[in-house]
């Protein structure tokens, strides 16, 4: 990547429609932003996130760039995000994280996150915002689907979630871009982006899902990402139906067991039960719930994931499992 600042400045090779639209879509998801962190990797859609911000908010935002140690270039990619936001006038901290072994994709973004917990402690910064774009949302939407997913992972990414084990704000204003869109306010600024390899290596599911969605041309990503926001609607619903479920229907015992009354659609029901088993220590399956929900509908006790569950005349009794008896030498 050339991280020499353009010898035009950015305001003028993005067209002003194309700031106002990045302008008015943070605008409604940080009505009182004040700093704002960026997560920048060097890719075209971060640089891209980078070139919008810097204009829209000038001033005021700050940068992080993650080196996840699983690529020799990455350090170096590192460097020049950190060189470009120097040229910029805009700080950027290098962060680098250890990650373990196993689901590379999944461990990486967990300590991503990590990191940008720790860096927005310390800069005293109460957003973040990420490049996730229209395409990433249509890749998960259809990537769940052939899991079976639910709802909630249906959803995929809100445009306004919450850094992992944080109240930190997690902004995602560019989930109606697309990631050609992106690509092009990039290459207008005369910057080169800099591309991992892990996207396009066809042993990631999201890698081949990306392959297949471009050789279907009929396939409109915007849509899929409306969907996927359609859905995101849908799951609000639902866990505002099953909280409410909750507080009529359930009653928690000084005994410690939790007594539950059914008066609702399958989906909600099942979530009153996965969150009377989650209370009593248990993690099971969805399917495993629905499995245990059928048996209480008929009347019969069962036990799941360490927790017994009996019907009792139309209330179902939810208690921990009590720990087995070792016998002794005889």
């Amino acid at each position: 990547m050339n991280a020499t600042v353009p010898a035009s400045p950015v305001s003028e090779a993005i067209p002003h429609n194309v700031i106002a639209r990045f302008t008015g879509d943070l605008a409604r998801l940080w009505p009182d932003g004040d700093r704002l962190g960026l997560a920048v990797s060097g890719g075209p859609d971060s640089l891209a996130l980078l070139l919008l911000a810097r204009v829209a908010l000038p001033g005021r935002v700050e940068v992080i760039t993650v080196d996840h140690g699983l690529r020799a270039e990455s350090a170096g990619e590192c460097a020049m995000v950190k060189e470009l936001c120097a040229a910029y006038n805009i700080p950027c901290e290098m962060a680098r994280v250890t990650v373990p072994s196993g689901n590379l994709q999944d461990r990486a973004r967990r300590a991503r996150y990590a990191a940008f917990a720790q860096w927005m402690k310390q800069r005293d910064l109460s957003a973040i915002a990420t490049a996730h774009h229209a395409d990433d949302q249509a890749e998960t939407l259809v990537m769940r689907l052939n899991r079976g997913s639910g709802i909630n992972g249906l959803a995929g990414v809100r445009p306004r979630g919450m850094v992992p084990g944080t109240k930190l704000a997690l902004l995602r204003p560019l989930l109606s871009w697309r990631r050609s869109d992106l690509a092009k306010i990039v290459e207008r600024s005369g910057l080169q982006a800099v591309h991992d390899p892990s996207n396009f290596n066809p042993r990631f599911d999201r890698v081949r899902i990306r392959q297949a969605l471009a050789e279907a041309d009929w396939l409109e990503p915007q849509a899929l990402a409306a969907s996927a926001s359609h859905l995101a609607d849908a799951e609000e619903v639902l866990a505002w139906a099953s909280d409410r479920e909750w507080k009529e229907r359930v009653t928690v015992g000084e005994d410690g067991a939790i007594r539950y009354r059914p008066h609702s659609p399958k989906l909600v029901v099942m979530r009153v039960v996965l969150r009377a088993i989650n209370m009593l220590g248990g993690s099971p399956r969805g399917g495993a719930v629905a499995n245990l929900i059928m048996r209480l509908q008929n009347g019969k006790d069962s036990t799941l994931s360490g927790v017994i569950a009996r019907s009792d005349h139309g209330v179902w009794v939810f208690r921990k499992e009590p720990p087995r008896r070792i016998s002794g030498p005889s």
